[in-house]
């Protein structure tokens, strides 16, 4: 009875195998810290926003069962090398530097890095306009590295902050001039209650070596397999038109990479 009873539950899971597959749970790596609009915490405590939308789509098109993993941000590529998460989908640029370290998916999204300050104060996003002027950048950023590399020479200070948050609100009190970031985040920004003292005053020279070709999903060194579903899951969003109808819903522009 026993042996009838052992053949019958295995019978009934190859059964259930072979009528549907199983999806591969993989733990998406974003940023603990909010990054408005792209990812942040509602009042139920659900992260929602732009990016968290177009994890779940790709995770959706390539069959994969992905669980946002919350991990702070300069913690988070060590994070993907220790295996506590398997992708990271976080606003992170296509670089050199980082591809020593990781590999990425095929770019899902590009957008040009702007300086921000007071509407009152007259700043052009270069180095000879922010001469003597404290620059404020998120650590651990290609800001930061674009800062340090093409205004460490002409800024009185480059000022680097852990959160984005938190250089938004320095930059409120007037307790820096000026600060890098990405376009369509200080767009949210200086559009909010919170940002109606300044400006995006424009954007700053290409440097494709520090700023990236875009923002891909980073991953682990030789796990090609997620990779390639990956890249599939954001092909077939941006084919089929589901990449074009969540923009729309958050940005009046395409951000898809050129």
């Amino acid at each position: 009875m026993k042996l009838m009873k052992s053949l019958a539950v295995a019978a009934l899971a190859g059964a259930l195998g072979a009528g549907a597959a199983v999806a591969e749970e993989v733990k998406i790596g974003i940023a603990a810290e909010p990054y408005p609009p792209f990812a942040s915490l509602d009042s139920s405590g659900e992260w929602g926003g732009w990016e968290i939308e177009i994890i779940n789509a790709v995770c959706a098109a390539a069959e994969l069962d992905c669980v946002i993993t919350p991990v702070a941000w300069d913690g988070i590529i060590p994070s993907l090398t220790g295996q506590q998460i398997d992708a990271i989908m976080a606003s992170m640029s296509i670089t050199d530097e980082r591809m020593k370290t990781i590999d990425f998916s095929d770019p899902y999204y590009n957008t040009p890095a702007v300086i921000v300050a007071d509407k009152l104060i007259d700043i052009e996003p270069n180095a000879e306009s922010l001469k003597g002027k404290v620059l404020g950048v998120q650590a651990a950023t290609t800001h930061q590295a674009y800062a340090t590399e093409h205004f460490a020479d002409s800024a009185a200070e480059i000022r680097v902050y852990q959160t984005q948050d938190e250089a938004n609100q320095d930059l409120v009190s007037g307790r820096i001039d000026a600060m890098q970031a990405d376009s369509i985040a200080m767009s949210e920004f200086v559009n909010s209650d919170a940002g109606t003292c300044c400006e995006i005053k424009g954007t700053v020279p290409k440097d494709e070596s520090i700023l990236g070709k875009g923002v891909g999903a980073g991953l682990r060194k030789g796990d090609d397999d997620l990779r390639e579903k990956i890249n599939a899951g954001i092909a077939k969003i941006i084919e089929d038109g589901t990449h074009e109808e969540i923009t729309a819903r958050y940005f009046d522009t395409s951000i898809l990479a050129e």
